[in-house]
């Protein structure tokens, strides 16, 4: 197995691997035709014109697909994306977005300073965040040892969140400069999925690098970052729970 790849798997093996998004620039009956051999099922295509993204969500990928789909990911060839599980996940993830219209790439202040005070806050609770650049803003992931209930996790994320928000108004920011999506959300089961790390945002053809209080890291220092975090960094649930505990008693 790839060695990329094999980090991929184990970073996100709490993820359901039955269903994924995938991003790609092909398309065309031959591809599809590849895409779906085996079994596989395509819920919906969002195809658009020659030469611009299309996105298609697949299930029922038999065992064994899935690192296919994951070598092509890393190879840069196509972005993928995975859904959450609908009860219980070993990962959650903080989705920050630049909520400007036009120059949706530019990372805003508004924007460092709230995943400034995010980490902050986190690290508090004893949950140090993977952060990830996406393209519009910035991903936040944790990884569990083992899974915990989706309410808990949404409502650690959302108090953090509420806080973040709370700091940047003290500070005579706008909040609503910032756009916030949670991962897993118990509102929006199955529905939204998101993009791994190790590829390029399909749009702007940046990689996703990995962001210290020191700056971005390149390519190749964002893989050893990413495998040192899966390494030492992966939580305890008692120290998530000690951190759940710690942050609803605050509200």
């Amino acid at each position: 197995m790839d060695s990329k790849v094999a980090l991929l798997t184990e970073f996100y093996r709490g993820l359901p691997k039955d269903r994924a998004k995938v991003e790609t620039y092909e398309q065309g009956f031959e591809f599809l035709e590849r895409m779906l051999a085996g079994g596989v099922t395509l819920e919906y295509g969002e195809m658009s014109h020659p030469g611009l993204l299309h996105k298609y969500k697949l299930s029922k990928i038999p065992e064994g697909r899935m690192n296919g789909l994951l070598l092509s990911h890393v190879r840069k060839e196509s972005n993928l994306c995975l859904y959450f599980g609908d009860k219980v996940n070993s990962l959650f993830c903080f989705n920050l977005d630049n909520n400007h219209k036009t120059d949706n790439t530019e990372v805003i202040p508004e924007m460092e300073l709230a995943v400034s005070l995010l980490r902050e806050i986190l690290i508090g609770l004893g949950c140090e965040p993977l952060i990830l650049a996406s393209g519009r803003g910035y991903h936040l992931w944790f990884r569990l040892a083992g899974e915990v209930e989706n309410d808990q996790l949404y409502n650690v994320m959302l108090r953090s969140m509420a806080k973040t928000m709370l700091g940047l108004h003290r500070k005579g920011f706008d909040h609503q400069q910032i756009k916030v999506n949670f991962y897993p959300d118990p509102r929006s089961r199955d529905i939204v999925s998101l993009r791994l790390f190790g590829t390029d945002h399909a749009k702007n053809r940046v990689f996703s690098r990995v962001l210290t209080p020191e700056g971005l890291l390149d390519e190749e220092d964002s893989w050893k970052a990413f495998e040192c975090h899966l390494k030492t960094k992966t939580m305890s649930v008692e120290r998530f729970r000690a951190a759940y505990e710690s942050i609803m008693a605050a509200f």
